[in-house]
């Protein structure tokens, strides 16, 4: 079986550390992509300067507080883009805001988790995507434009 790309955009260094610990741990193959802001996102998504030859990410975590681009912004150009609209996309962030939460579903976010503050919940907030995006849910075949 392949390893499931996934791109974590994400600016928080511990954060990233904690997600890439609990993919390690879990039941999935993958490989982990962090890029710290919105623009190094859409440049690995669309394959540009140093992301040339970036593979197509299976699943995208993006957090909405980011440097750059913001991931409401990075979210926006990431569902109207014909060759990147069907990468599920899932909100990983510390707000709560209401108003976030129903502009990333109007943007057509695939879910919004708010980042738990505890460690060992974080570990088990991020094995449990893994576990519904990669044993649960049917993704779309990877680079498929119909």
């Amino acid at each position: 079986m392949k390893s499931i790309e996934i791109l974590l955009v994400e600016d928080n260094l511990g954060d990233a550390d904690l997600a890439r610990e609990a993919l390690e741990t879990g039941k999935v193959r993958n490989t982990l992509h962090v890029v710290g802001d919105g623009e190094a996102a859409l440049a690995f998504l669309r394959r540009q300067g140093k992301y040339a030859t970036a593979p197509r990410p299976d699943l995208v975590l993006l957090d909405l507080n980011l440097p750059k681009k913001d991931g409401r912004e990075v979210l926006a150009e990431i569902k109207s883009d014909d060759d990147l609209k069907r990468i599920p996309v899932v909100i990983l962030t510390t707000s709560k805001a209401e108003e976030d939460i129903l502009k990333t579903y109007n943007l057509h976010a695939n879910c919004y988790i708010t980042k738990p503050i505890d460690l060992h919940q974080f570990t088990k907030v991020v094995q449990a995507i893994e576990d519904f995006w990669f044993t649960i849910v049917k993704l779309p075949p990877n680079g498929t434009n119909l």
